[in-house]
Formats: structure tokens, C-alpha cells, sequence
């Protein structure tokens, strides 16, 4: 597992050992753990590349702030790298710098994207699924999906909230996709050809992070809060076994409530039975798929982004 605060990045490679500091001192944007290789953009656009400890430095030449970072191939790499503003990139291990997406470029629906504030909207995460269907979320304007591993794009259908903070799919079942909102978490049993709104025991409220347990496509840990911004937020941690028909309220070993929000890219899964989740500066490690947790580590600085490949 990686894991992220704005200048580290660090390794963990078993839970009986604490994180190792991979790279210090940088300004990080966003990470992503591969099988052999270990992906790390930075704040100047560059990708890192980090294998069994060498390094190495890729010039992308992309001038945009880094918001998601997607591994469709790691050796040769290529990736696709999402932005604010709301640009998606393509850029392969070919020596040329990132380029443009033009399928994304050129989608009509663009012309709807905002963002309350009336800044730029942000490609702000991407998933992948086995079958090769990649899903990018807008901030603020739903989710993009490509057929083709990021060639061609198109919108899902307009049935979710368009308040889109989290976009992840099933290892196991690629027709699924699922989504944490505005208005909480949606689920798509097509390929985001329809949705059904998970809000129930949520009762709406505003989420961000979420994550799906790579062997079973019904088990989901997701937060939600009473809104984006504020001193406190009551932050909380919900699990589900039935793909949100039910939640349960995570309190064993996780705080009952959290002063900020448990946001994009602070949950994962590692694999069937081990779970991560970030509050500020603590992570915490479940094993038993999320129901019940313990403080692992506490970082230095507040973790911004944990990354696991699964």
C-alpha cells in the first residue's frame, strides 16, 4: 500500500511493520500502487516512477493541477491522468510528453460542468475495470465513461446526483459501478446505464470516500458527513454486505464521528478481509472486511491519499 501527505509518500509492505518513507520533501498530488511498479505525480506535473526501491523521473509537460492518477498498463506504463481544469490526459512510456484526450475533449456535456464556487471543475477519480471500461468522475458534472480504456467517452446516464467525489468499480463484477454524492452513494448493476440510490439508513447525507471489497462486489465502506466545509462535520464510516440495501454504522475501534470528512481516496481495500481508512493524521486497519478497526500508524502530517492495489 502507499500512502500520501502533501510533501511524503510511504510504503507499507505488510502489516507487521510500520510505513517506510519512499520519497520526502517533493509536493505530491497523487499516487498509485501497481504490482511492480509504483506510480507518484507530483505538483510540477512529473511522474515518478518507483520500482523495488530505484526511481525514476517521466516529464509529462502537463501544466494543470494533478486531481486522479489511473494505471491502464505498468510496463510499458500508461496512464491516464485527470485534472483541474477538467482535462484528461493520456501519457505512455514512449518518451513524448502527456497529450490531450480528444474523445474527452470533445464531449458535448462538458458546457454543463461548474462548480459552486464558479472555479474550474476537477477530473477528480477514475476507475478501472478488468474488462477495460475506465469511469472518471467530474466535480460537478457525473461521470464520463469509456468503453475502450479511455479512448472514446461518453456520459453515464443522468440519474445520479451530478455532485459526483468518488467513482470505483468491482474487481469481481465489472457491470458494477458506484458512486459517493452529494446525496450519498449510488450503485449501477449496467455499466452506469441506470442507478439505484443507496441513501436509506444514510438518510442523504453528504459523502465523499468509498470503497468496494475486491472479492465481493456487495461489500461497500463509505463516509459520509453533514456537509462539505465547517468546523465539525460528524464525519462517519458506513459499511454494507448487501450493495447498500443496509448500512451499519462503523463504531468499533473508528471514532463514532470524525471532525472532517472521510474523503476521496482515504478508504481501500487491500484484498478479501483487509481494510484501510484515514482520519487526519491516523490510519486505521480492519480485518475483517471493515466492520470493526484498530489504529494502526498516525503520519507525521495529515494523509492526504491511500493507494492499494487489489
Amino acid at each position: 500500500m502507499l500512502i500520501s501527505t502533501e510533501t511524503s509518500v510511504y510504503r507499507l509492505n505488510s502489516k507487521n511493520e510500520k510505513p517506510k518513507i519512499i520519497l520526502n520533501n517533493s509536493d505530491i498530488r497523487r499516487v498509485a500502487e501497481g504490482k511492480s511498479r509504483d506510480f507518484i505525480a507530483k505538483g510540477d506535473g512529473n511522474i515518478i516512477i518507483d520500482e523495488g526501491g530505484s526511481q525514476e523521473t517521466h516529464l509529462s509537460g502537463i501544466q494543470d493541477r494533478i486531481d486522479s492518477l489511473l494505471i491502464l498498463e505498468e510496463k510499458p506504463f500508461k496512464l491516464l491522468i485527470g485534472c483541474t481544469p477538467p482535462n484528461l490526459y493520456n501519457f505512455n512510456e514512449d518518451g513524448a510528453l502527456a497529450e490531450r484526450n480528444k474523445s474527452f475533449d470533445g464531449l458535448d456535456v462538458r458546457s454543463q460542468w461548474f462548480t459552486p464556487w464558479g472555479g474550474p471543475p476537477a477530473v477528480r477519480s477514475m476507475a478501472l475495470t478488468r474488462d477495460g471500461w475506465v469511469y472518471a468522475d467530474i466535480h460537478v458534472g457525473s461521470i464520463m465513461r469509456s468503453m475502450d480504456r479511455g479512448v472514446n467517452w461518453e456520459p453515464v446516464v443522468p440519474e445520479l446526483h451530478r455532485d459526483v467525489h468518488e467513482v470505483t468499480t468491482s474487481p469481481t463484477e465489472s457491470s458494477r459501478v458506484y458512486a459517493n454524492t452529494y446525496l450519498s452513494v449510488y450503485v449501477s448493476y449496467d455499466r452506469g446505464n441506470s442507478w439505484h440510490h443507496r441513501s436509506h439508513i444514510l438518510e442523504n447525507r453528504y459523502g465523499r470516500g468509498i470503497a468496494v471489497n475486491p472479492d465481493d462486489p456487495d461489500v461497500m465502506l463509505c463516509g459520509v458527513s453533514d456537509g462539505p466545509m465547517g468546523s465539525n462535520v460528524h464525519g462517519q464510516l458506513h459499511w454494507t454486505s448487501n450493495a447498500g440495501e443496509t448500512w451499519i454504522h462503523v463504531k468499533e475501534g473508528f471514532p463514532e464521528s470524525t471532525r472532517e470528512n472521510i474523503d476521496t481516496f482515504h478508504i481501500a481495500f487491500q484484498d478479501k478481509n483487509t481494510a484501510w481508512v484515514t482520519d487526519e493524521m491516523n490510519l486505521f486497519l480492519s480485518d475483517d472486511k471493515g466492520l470493526t478497526w484498530k489504529l494502526f500508524w498516525t503520519a507525521p502530517k495529515e494523509i492526504t491519499m491511500i493507494s492499494c492495489r487489489s
